[in-house]
C-alpha cells in the first residue's frame, strides 16, 4: 500500500470515530505565544512535550535549521500574523543540536539535484544565488542569536513583543537559553 493510501485509510477512520475531539480548540493559541523552529522530525513530538505544550497552546512555524535570513519571507510573515491576527504576545526561536543545516553542504545538495534531473541552467537562472539561498550555518546558538535580531529589529514588530532565544537537545530536550527576551 502507497503512503497516501494508508494515510487516507487511517484518516477515513480517524474521522468515523471522532478521534479529532480530543485535540479540538481555536486558531488563537492558549499560550499567546509562536514559536519558530526546525521541522526536523526529531522534534514534532519532543519540543512540545519539553516545553509543557498542549495541542492549541502556541502558534509552530517551521523551517530547515529554524534559519532567518530574510525579514521579508514567509517565515517573518507567518511570525507577524501570529502577533497581529492571532495574539501572539512572545516569540521563541528555538534551534537544536546536531541539525542536518549546522555545517550544510551547499555544494553538495546541489549535487543531489542534478543527480535527481535539475540542470545546471535552472541553478544558474534562479532569481537568488543558490550558495547564498542554500547557506546553513557553523553554530546554532548564533544562528539563533542572528534570528532573534533580525525579528527584534523588524519594523513592524510592535514594541514590546519579547523575542527568546533557545537551543533544544534532540536527545534529551534540554533547553540551552541563548536570549531571554524580557
Amino acid at each position: 500500500m502507497m503512503l497516501l493510501d494508508e494515510i487516507l485509510t487511517f484518516n477515513q477512520q480517524f474521522v468515523e470515530n471522532r478521534d479529532y475531539q480530543v485535540f479540538e480548540t481555536d486558531k488563537f493559541p492558549n499560550k499567546r505565544a509562536v514559536i519558530f523552529t526546525c521541522m526536523d522530525t526529531r522534534l514534532i513530538e519532543l519540543l512540545p512535550n519539553a516545553l509543557n505544550l498542549k495541542n492549541g497552546d502556541v502558534k509552530m512555524v517551521k523551517n530547515a535549521g529554524a534559519i532567518l535570513n530574510d525579514p521579508y519571507d514567509s517565515t517573518m510573515k507567518s511570525i507577524l500574523v501570529a502577533i497581529y491576527a492571532l495574539q501572539a504576545d512572545e516569540v521563541f526561536v528555538i534551534a537544536h543540536h546536531s541539525c542536518g543545516m549546522n555545517h550544510f553542504d551547499t555544494q553538495g545538495f546541489i549535487d543531489l539535484m542534478k543527480e535527481r534531473g535539475i540542470n545546471q541552467k535552472e541553478i544558474d537562472n534562479m532569481e537568488v544565488d543558490a550558495e547564498k539561498w542554500l547557506v546553513g550555518f557553523d553554530d546554532p546558538a548564533k544562528s539563533v542569536e542572528k534570528s532573534v535580531q533580525i525579528i527584534e529589529n523588524h519594523p513592524l514588530l510592535p514594541e514590546g513583543i519579547p523575542v527568546h532565544g533557545l537551543v533544544i537537545d534532540p536527545a534529551t530536550g534540554k533547553l540551552d537559553l541563548v536570549k531571554k527576551g524580557y
